[in-house]
């Protein structure tokens, strides 16, 4: 069953697994009464059935955990490979029930897609990961307009670069606004600055909790080198329970560490992965910069590499091949009495 979800509207495609010819189609309201009704036409079918759903987490979230509340079978399917099985699709176009084809011939042609589960823990902690970066792009938002104004206003009222997350120059800078002739420019940054200290007091609020929560579920990954407390949790939330991977090789495809053979001849080399979880790269590669400056063996890892002939480019993508080996081994020794991630031998 092949489901292209949209805020207002499920469609559904029935494909036979055998031949990959379209059964039947349905589309329902994207609402409890519209998800039985897809779940019993579906039943009608066949008796064995798996639904494969366009990964859109936000519109089919609630769809998964219905069916999974049924007892059915889901599994999540890129947008991408989706993409791709249309673009071989004889019939061109582009329609709700055409996309909804093209995701479970997808799904048929990589039957080791990860099976949707009900989310624990890494999503509450996903959640206050990403509300806590919005909040910190809003307060760069704001500096970047605070500043424009106080240039305009007497340039020599800039405050030093990254030092307005600082209540100490907040308080100064407020004081000496205040102090000026009043003026709708200076009621504006008044307002700006006011705002960056609310949104600073929350952040702090949120890094705290955030921090709570990495050391209660998964202590384990605060103990790798260069990896602070956000850091683990956006792994943690990014990997999303990491025993779906079959092996470290698919992990490290999905964080984008595992290189594409791109030799030909008797040229041999490899090229970046440009597909996979662009924010969990980024947090692997946070890690191996951190380690770069203040860690030894890392430093020795890089010395290694650069002597054999890499570039610095390549041997940084090495070591974060190797964190990433690291970090899909503590993420799956999991304490199973207390859900916890515990800590493993390097």
């Amino acid at each position: 069953m092949g489901i292209d979800p949209h805020k207002q509207t499920h469609t559904a495609v029935a494909v036979d697994a055998a031949t990959g010819r379209v059964l039947g189609e349905l589309t329902v309201k994207a609402r409890t009464p519209g998800f039985e009704r897809l779940v019993e036409w579906a039943r009608e079918l066949d008796q064995e059935r798996t639904f494969a759903v366009e990964d859109g987490r936000h519109v089919s979230g609630h769809l998964e955990r219905h069916l999974i509340a049924r007892g059915e079978r889901s599994v999540r399917v890129p947008p991408r490979m989706m993409g791709e099985s249309r673009r071989t699709d004889r019939v061109w176009g582009k329609s709700d029930p055409v996309d909804a084809t093209a995701v479970a011939r997808a799904a048929l042609r990589h039957p080791d897609l990860p099976e949707a589960t009900l989310a624990g823990v890494e999503r509450e902690i996903g959640l206050l990961v990403a509300h806590r970066e919005s909040l910190v792009n809003e307060r760069t938002d704001r500096i970047c307009k605070l500043r424009w104004l106080l240039h305009d206003i007497d340039p020599d009222l800039a405050p030093p670069l990254r030092t307005l997350d600082r209540f100490k120059t907040l308080d100064r800078l407020a004081g000496e606004l205040q102090g000026l002739e009043p003026s709708i420019q200076i009621e504006i940054c008044l307002e700006l600055l006011a705002r960056c200290r609310a949104i600073t007091v929350r952040a702090n609020e949120l890094e705290r909790r955030i921090g709570e929560l990495v050391r209660t579920h998964a202590p384990a990954m605060l103990e790798i080198a260069g990896c602070g407390a956000l850091t683990a949790a956006k792994i943690v939330a990014e990997a999303a329970q990491v025993g779906r991977f079959p092996t470290e090789g698919h992990f490290a495809r999905y964080a984008r560490t595992a290189p594409i053979p791109a030799s030909s001849g008797a040229r041999h080399r490899q090229r970046f992965n440009r597909r996979g979880n662009r924010q969990l790269n980024a947090a692997i590669h946070r890690i191996a910069v951190t380690q770069i400056r203040m860690h030894d063996p890392a430093k020795d890892y890089i010395a290694k590499k650069r002597a054999e002939g890499k570039t610095k480019t390549e041997a940084i993508r090495a070591l974060k091949r190797h964190i990433t080996r690291t970090v899909f081994k503590t993420l799956t020794s999991v304490d199973l009495p207390t859900n916890r991630l515990t800590a493993v031998a390097a």
